[in-house]
């Protein structure tokens, strides 16, 4: 199933990279992963610009090489980490292997389960977190 979307939307990064378009790798992928995983949550961050000064970008003229991904979807109930990495690694094939494409890309996949539990937990940890510094505070007299 994921192949047929990932060899589907090979004209997606054809179309929007001839775009007008400040961010037309990241534009591409977000077309790329919201058609194929119609994700819930769907954060790109491009981390191009910390890594512009390291010796394998010497040269390169493209403002689009790393990008932090994070994808909230039921396409990937019942797979593992590496499963799910692999099903966006097969979608955006094309723009990992094209000349001033995708450099690195760091992935944060999950269920929208997994995303709920995440944020009690967080949410706990802060409510504790609040609660210990309340016991800390001086005492007024």
């Amino acid at each position: 199933m994921l192949r047929r979307y990932a060899l589907g939307f090979s004209n997606v990064g054809r179309q929007l990279s001839t775009m007008n378009s400040a961010t037309p790798l990241e534009d591409v992928i977000r077309a790329k992963i919201t058609a194929a995983f119609n994700p819930s949550t769907l954060e790109i961050y491009n981390d191009s610009h910390l890594h512009a000064h390291h010796k394998a970008m010497a040269g390169s003229s493209s403002k689009e090489t790393h990008f932090r991904v994070v994808i909230t979807s039921d396409a990937f109930a019942s797979k593992m980490q590496p499963a799910r990495h692999r099903m966006v690694y097969a979608l955006l094939r094309d723009e990992m292997a094209q000349e001033g494409g995708i450099h690195a890309l760091q992935l944060r996949t999950m269920t929208p389960e997994e995303e709920e539990r995440q944020r009690k937990k967080k949410e706990e940890a802060e409510a504790a977190g609040a609660a210990t510094e309340k016991s800390d505070a001086p005492i007024a007299e």
